[in-house]
């Protein structure tokens, strides 16, 4: 065979190859809309099918939030319309954010004019009641604690064509700093990264909606102020609002129109400087016992001393959840923090992705040279790739000098904290925190809370939220006035009244920042003091529980923030048993969700027909607002049609009436003759022409 003869063969081996693998594509695509999770990227709603790993689209959903706060404390209602537009009964499945100290104690079903009530049980149990009632066809609903700050809420057996509506309640304590009081409402879960350590990855995996076809999960929110004292300003961070002030005390916070939840809501609104109070105690009387909420400011400059210079150590994520404006906010709040080191710091960068590196060997000089060369390292930062935060971790709280009194050593993550390996991340400050303080600033539009200001909580510092480009100057301004700012250590609280206070210990505690303390007494009244220190001073104050006002929610508060503190223990070496009794029995006494607690509602009356199939869904959040998602997800957005006219496709492929209703999903027509396995044949006869072909262009010619 000569040489010409050669390459034609290899040119028509490729062609045959490419034809067989383009008819063979064809041909399984021909089931428009049967997908895998991991191809379709769109994060569509997706159905699950008797095909293994081929999914279909399923329901939407329509969310309302009401909140009242009263003082400081926050009482939110969530109402969720779970609809089925299919002619199938369904299971809708959808992952959901809440502030990280919130106590979730109730939840109502209502099923056409029914109103249901949740009970609080042990989370195995919670689940098998709720599945056995889906089995039998029975509407049923559960809410689940996937993290302190992100839950699920599962709705069984929704009627073709109908909707079911489900309510859930929570309360927590708005955050109070200086003068201004803040409300954030997480809106969409971020998708977490979460590598081989994480055991629970499936249940915080999030389908997630490609922003190329639309946003998603409408929502309506209204917040009501009451805050007893005069208002000087109500401002909404990132969403439009009208705000009504029927007086000087309160007023009505609507956000206009239906805004798709892709970015967490935030207000704030600001006390008349007179209206500052230095000390507030509510109380909650339930049963033979009183609980109590204590927020108290210390004056500010009330021990005022020469700042120590300091050793920062910054570390910044780069991953690919950072993509777009994080990555744009991060970079902008590290060179300004780079900005404001003095010429008696010290200081190192770390940036991590899926790997991690150290500007410096070790911390140098604040000199003009090396904050140059940080600076063109940190333009140089672009974001791609996991987010492995405990490796850098770990290089940042090594600390060669441990015994060093005479700076003051202070680790600030930016970070938005898009991981699933919190308890991890936990533990290892706990093991290696040392004299360090770590200091957290979460970056874009739905940073993870919870590990924000436990991170913070645990290293003996404090966190801050950047969300937007215009933000950065204020929001670092601010932390770096705590950083600078003499801290309130060592405190103790004591009491004659045989109280049981949460936390214990109390943090430390920054510039502007309140002691917000619960207790719980049989007795009534009696005196709650606290000692501690400002730089070597002491500090004390002492507060008349006869004085509490009423506020309603204080008991929840109690139990959350026991719970709170007792999962801490696990980072402080307490044994896991210990904690999971302790943590189970707080839940289930005050009826709270908790990672070992659920509330499940049922309605006794069956609905659907065991005769008839129940199919499962997830139902898909919204990308965070300036994610970037080919960064986050990877590929490419799939065809619209794998989002359009979803009933004609589940018609097509829905098995008889009469199917098996043992079989978890749509039945599909056995039409498909190995296509996988055809698919992977074409693309292995690709692959051998082109390897032929360069074989071939290789061999020497004849002389």
């Amino acid at each position: 065979m000569n040489t010409t003869t050669q390459s034609l063969g290899s040119r028509t081996l490729i062609a045959l190859a490419l034809a067989s693998a383009a008819l063979l594509a064809a041909a399984a695509s021909a089931d428009e809309g049967l997908v895998q999770p991991g191809d379709m990227r769109s994060g569509a709603l997706l159905l699950r099918t008797t095909e293994a790993g081929r999914y279909l689209e399923a329901p939407r959903l329509k969310t309302d939030v009401s909140i009242t706060v009263t003082g400081t404390i926050a009482r939110a209602r969530i109402t969720q319309a779970f609809e089925n537009p299919s002619d199938q009964w369904v299971e809708g499945v959808y992952v959901f954010p809440l502030p990280p100290d919130a106590g979730v104690d109730t939840l109502r079903m209502q099923v056409g004019d029914r109103f249901l009530e949740g009970e609080v049980k042990e989370r195995a149990q919670a689940r098998q009641i709720y599945e056995r009632a889906a089995a039998e066809g029975k509407k049923a609903t559960l809410v689940e604690q996937q993290r302190p700050n992100v839950f699920t809420n599962s709705v069984a057996n929704i009627d073709p064509h109908g909707t079911v509506i489900v309510q859930i309640e929570y309360q927590h304590v708005v955050r109070l700093d200086g003068a201004q009081l803040s409300l954030r409402v997480p809106l969409v879960v971020a998708p977490r990264y979460a590598n081989g350590d994480v055991g629970d990855r499936a249940a915080i995996r999030t389908a997630v909606a490609d922003p190329k076809l639309g946003k998603r999960n409408p929502v309506t929110l209204s917040v009501t102020l009451r805050a007893g004292v005069p208002l000087a300003g109500i401002a909404s961070a990132y969403h439009t609002v009208e705000v009504e002030r029927p007086n000087a005390t309160s007023a009505t916070v609507t956000l206009l129109g239906d805004a798709p939840a892709d970015c967490d809501f935030l207000l704030n609104w600001t006390l008349a400087p007179s209206a500052v109070p230095q000390a507030t105690v509510f109380r909650e009387a339930i049963g033979d016992e009183t609980y109590y909420l204590a927020l108290i400011v210390p004056a500010a400059g009330s021990a005022g001393r020469k700042p120590l210079p300091r050793e920062a150590i910054f570390v910044i994520d780069n991953s690919g959840s950072m993509a777009g404006e994080s990555m744009r906010q991060a970079k902008a709040a590290l060179s300004f923090a780079l900005r404001s080191l003095g010429p008696s710091d010290s200081f190192n960068v770390i940036r991590f992705d899926d790997k991690f590196e150290t500007l410096f060997a070790s911390a140098v000089p604040a000199d003009r040279a090396n904050l140059a060369t940080a600076e063109r390292f940190v333009e140089r930062i672009e974001a791609d790739g996991g987010t492995e935060i405990l490796p850098a971790l770990r290089a940042a709280l090594a600390d060669a000098t441990p015994n060093d009194d005479s700076r003051l050593r202070q680790v600030v993550l930016l970070t938005d904290g898009a991981v699933g390996n919190e308890d991890q991340l936990l533990d290892e400050i706990g093991r290696s925190l040392g004299r360090s303080r770590l200091f957290t600033i979460g970056i874009g539009s739905a940073p993870n809370s919870y590990l924000m200001e436990h991170v913070a909580r645990l290293g003996r510092g404090t966190f801050t939220h950047v969300g937007s480009q215009q933000e950065v100057g204020l929001r670092v301004r601010e932390l770096l006035a705590k950083l600078e700012s003499p801290v309130l250590t060592d405190l103790v609280a004591t009491n004659d009244a045989d109280l049981e206070i949460w936390p214990n210990p109390v943090p430390d505690l920054y510039a502007g920042e309140p002691i917000v303390l619960t207790a719980v007494s049989s007795a009534g009244g009696g005196t709650l003091q606290l000692h501690g220190r400002v730089g070597a001073k002491p500090w004390s104050a002492a507060l008349d529980l006869a004085s509490a006002v009423a506020g309603p929610g204080v008991e929840k508060l109690w139990a959350r923030e026991k719970i709170g503190a007792l999962e801490e223990w696990r980072y402080r070496g307490a044994a896991q048993s210990d904690v999971d009794a302790e943590v189970l029995k707080v839940a289930l006494r005050h009826h709270l969700v908790s990672r070992l607690s659920s509330l499940v509602a049922i309605d006794v009356t069956p609905s659907r027909p065991r005769s008839e199939s129940l199919f499962s869904s997830d139902v898909p959040t919204n990308l965070p607002d300036g994610w970037d998602f080919g960064k986050v997800l990877g590929g490419e957005a799939p065809r619209a049609a794998f989002e359009s006219a979803w009933l004609a496709k589940l018609a097509a492929v829905e098995g008889p009436r009469g199917a098996d209703p043992g079989k978890p999903g749509l039945e599909l027509p056995q039409t498909d003759l190995g296509t996988d396995r055809q698919i992977l044949l074409g693309a292995l006869l690709l692959a051998t022409g082109i390897a032929l072909a360069r074989v071939r262009r290789a061999a020497p010619r004849p002389c």
